[in-house]
């Protein structure tokens, strides 16, 4: 009995562990460098990123758009919300290409209905991955029943890694 609940407890320690495969898209960074890894040179996001010792971060909280964006139309409140971000980190000396981490909130434009992800989309492809600026981070996108202001379809904070130097 003793030796189940030394597994068990075991196992418990374990169980927010994650093995990564870390089998795409080779990273061609140089030494001391962000290393980033794809699934495929056009993945939307980074499997894995890993930052060297000497890099800050900065944080920026969730990020709603401009009050006169609230239009009902997700791509348009997204574009905004991506505008404040790239304002936002140049202010503390980093820009998008610098975001290590995302995490997008989406609401329902209808009660009831699906978040538009492929809104959510079109704007962050103009920001992230693009040629102009090709890093993409890693990123969780989650639907949510509401945000904290009615008419809000997008919220996003991010994580971004700079030189300590910098």
């Amino acid at each position: 009995m003793m030796r189940f609940a030394v597994t068990a407890f075991a196992a418990l320690g374990l169980g927010g562990c994650v093995i990564a495969d870390v089998t795409g898209v080779a990273d061609t960074s140089p030494a001391g460098a962000i290393q980033r890894q794809y699934a495929s040179p056009t993945a939307f996001y980074a499997r894995q990123i890993v930052i060297p010792p000497g890099y800050a971060t900065i944080r920026l909280p969730g990020i709603i758009p401009d009050e006169g964006a609230f239009s009902g139309d997700t791509e348009a409140q997204a574009e905004s919300v991506f505008r404040k971000i790239a304002a936002s980190l140049k202010e503390a000396g980093a820009s998008e290409g610098d975001v290590v981490a995302m995490t997008v909130y989406l609401a329902t434009p209808t009660p009831g209905g699906n978040m538009d992800f492929d809104g959510m989309m079109r704007a962050y492809g103009r920001h992230y991955g693009s040629d102009a600026q090709p890093n993409r981070p890693v990123r969780s996108t989650v639907q949510v029943a509401g945000l904290v202001r009615p008419g809000i379809l997008v919220e996003i904070e991010v994580t971004a890694a700079v030189p300590a130097s910098r």
